[in-house]
């Protein structure tokens, strides 16, 4: 049977919960927890696969490697992080057709300069509202798959006000935007605003440790939002994990054995018994 779509659940859902991967692992813990998709972004993916911060420094070819392997692990259908595109209207396009031929359903897209970074962080600057709109056009045009998602995102927000990101929201929707992505606002009022003013699906970023307050699934739903992404919440609590592992190792006090997900039920988690059934079906005697 095959699974519904990212743009079909967004309409369902209110709201889809992608919980955000960094690996492999953590895409396969997401699909086993019953979630029914997931969200692959730059942050965390630069910080576990390479472990650089999210400033830029990883481009496409870095990231579609990573992006390759934990949906190869996972086949929920999935939402990546595309940053700006890494150039033009033709990089923006290449990526797009890089991204759908990994089977990637939905992206956004964002207004940022390069080198990008974080949204919640500090030294962002933003393009021309007409830059992203070329963009948006040139990817609306050239799908492989009409059911692609394109969301436009932009962090006018933090430098130009609300007001503004409003603005170029809806000229990003406009220009062929299924969704848009309003980064780092600062309070309720604003993310209950963006769903009223500008009618489309809505995606609220909801990132541990930024300056948009944490809302629940069920609040952000009653706003209206179509896509909820929680994307470091993994990163951080297994982050937290290792290190408190690794000062107990170092201590020598060795307190935490017997802690962790038992050997058995961690095997289990990564398929050991389905490839143990071929091993026994087809290896021979």
């Amino acid at each position: 049977m095959k699974r519904p779509t990212i743009r079909e659940l967004a309409k369902s859902e209110k709201p889809l919960v992608l919980p955000g991967a960094h690996d492999a692992l953590s895409a396969l813990l997401i699909k086993q927890a019953g979630f029914k998709g997931f969200f692959i972004g730059g942050f965390q993916t630069a910080g576990a696969r390479y472990g650089l911060p999210d400033i830029g420094l990883c481009q496409l070819g870095e990231f579609s490697a990573a992006f390759r392997d934990m949906i190869s692990a996972c086949d929920l259908p999935v939402l990546v992080d595309a940053d700006n595109g890494y150039g033009d209207v033709k990089n923006a396009v290449h990526l797009l057709h890089t991204y759908e031929r990994m089977g990637v359903q939905a992206m956004f897209i964002e207004d940022q300069v390069s080198p990008k970074r974080c949204g919640h962080m500090a030294g962002k600057q933003v393009v021309p509202t007409e830059e992203m709109e070329a963009k948006l056009r040139a990817m609306a045009a050239n799908r492989m798959d009409p059911d692609t998602f394109i969301v436009a995102r932009t962090d006018a927000r933090a430098i130009h006000g609300m007001d503004e990101a409003l603005r170029r929201a809806e000229r990003y929707v406009r220009a062929g935007a299924d969704g848009v992505f309003i980064e780092s606002m600062l309070n309720e009022d604003e993310i209950a605003r963006a769903v009223r003013e500008v009618q489309t699906c809505h995606v609220a970023n909801m990132l541990e440790g930024g300056i948009t307050p944490i809302l629940k699934p069920s609040v952000l739903g009653q706003m209206g939002y179509g896509i909820a992404l929680y994307g470091i919440t993994l990163l951080l609590r297994i982050t937290k994990t290792m290190q408190t592992a690794l000062a107990d190792l170092k201590s020598g006090e060795l307190k935490l054995v017997g802690t962790g997900t038992p050997f058995e039920e961690y095997t289990k988690i990564v398929g050991v018994e389905k490839w143990r059934d071929i091993e026994q079906k087809f290896g021979g005697k």
